[in-house]
């Protein structure tokens, strides 16, 4: 009726030349999470079961570089600015989906990993949520010169603080869009081999 089952996954990945509001983005995706679920069979025989848990390690998260070409426009918080032709805006970001943790989770599913029925191969399947909060994200404009549309009255982007207040305003409109991933989706499937070592 009950299993103890230890979960870990790592995953990372590489994304370039991402374009964005004007932007060109190089992006690093960095997955690791490592838990516990406790699997609860109600009906042994049929391989259903609902699984509570915890995520006692999450590194899920992000980093970012932020270009814009020389002479080219990009908006923050629907403002357009221009990219200087001889001092272009670069900048960074950090997105993370850890803000609680350890975070619970949640899970339902179907399949055994250990077969009561004296077979070797098993099907298990699962979908869920962890509860990891609300989603951080940072973005830092910290090089380069933004003018007008004719390359004129140029202003440094990190100390100008009209620029950095749309920049702030524009990470709010982000962070209101990512608020749904404070729940995190589950999905998992796979196949289990059992040696019978256990008699």
């Amino acid at each position: 009726y009950m299993n103890l089952r230890a979960v870990g996954n790592v995953f990372n990945y590489n994304i370039n030349n991402i374009s964005t509001n004007g932007f060109n983005v190089d992006a690093k995706l960095n997955m690791a999470t490592a838990g516990a679920s406790v699997d609860f069979f109600p009906f042994p025989k049929h391989g259903l079961r609902f699984s509570p848990g915890v995520l006692f390690y999450n590194q899920n998260a992000a980093s970012a570089t932020f270009t814009v070409d020389p002479g080219t426009s990009f908006s923050l918080d629907d403002y357009t600015y221009y990219s200087s032709k001889t001092k272009p805006v670069q900048g960074t970001g950090t997105f993370g989906l850890h803000a609680q943790n350890p975070a619970f989770t949640l899970t339902t599913g179907y399949g055994n990993m250990i077969p009561r029925k004296g077979g070797h191969l098993s099907f298990p399947f699962e979908v869920g949520v962890a509860f990891i909060g609300t989603p951080n994200i940072n973005i830092a404009l910290t090089q380069g010169q933004v003018c007008n549309a004719q390359g004129l009255g140029c202003i440094d982007i990190a100390t100008d603080q009209i620029v950095q207040q749309n920049l702030q305003a524009q990470i709010d409109k982000y962070k209101g869009d990512l608020d749904p991933l404070k729940t995190f989706p589950i999905v998992s499937f796979g196949v289990a081999y059992n040696f019978h070592v256990r008699q």
